[in-house]
């Protein structure tokens, strides 16, 4: 279900009409660190959630009419599913940090 989660996310980026090369590229990027550090939790409820998360957000940063409502709701999940893991796994709360970063800033 991780895998098909994931696979939803990397067929939304590459499908959008709304992202430039560069933002595509440094997302896809980040989809596949992210995917590497989720493969190494032992918690596949949390690993769940993270992915879903990220395609959730995914969703809503491009999305043509943005609601930055669910924009922001969606991050703050996204940030919040990855808080537990902040100690143990560092990079994958780095590689989270990133994408809400890429995410948000295409609103601006």
């Amino acid at each position: 279900m991780i895998e098909d989660t994931l696979l939803k996310l990397e067929n939304r980026l590459k499908a959008s009409k709304n992202l430039n090369a560069e933002n595509r590229l440094a997302l896809q990027k980040l989809v596949s660190e992210l995917r590497q550090e989720i493969d190494q939790l032992d918690d596949d409820d949390q690993a769940e959630s993270i992915a879903g998360f990220t395609e959730t957000s995914a969703r809503e940063a491009l999305r043509e009419q943005q609601d930055q409502d669910l924009l922001d709701v969606a991050l703050d999940g996204l940030q919040k599913s990855t808080r537990e893991f902040e100690a143990s796994y560092p990079k994958l709360t780095a590689v989270v940090n990133n994408i809400c970063h890429q995410l948000s800033n295409l609103g601006i």
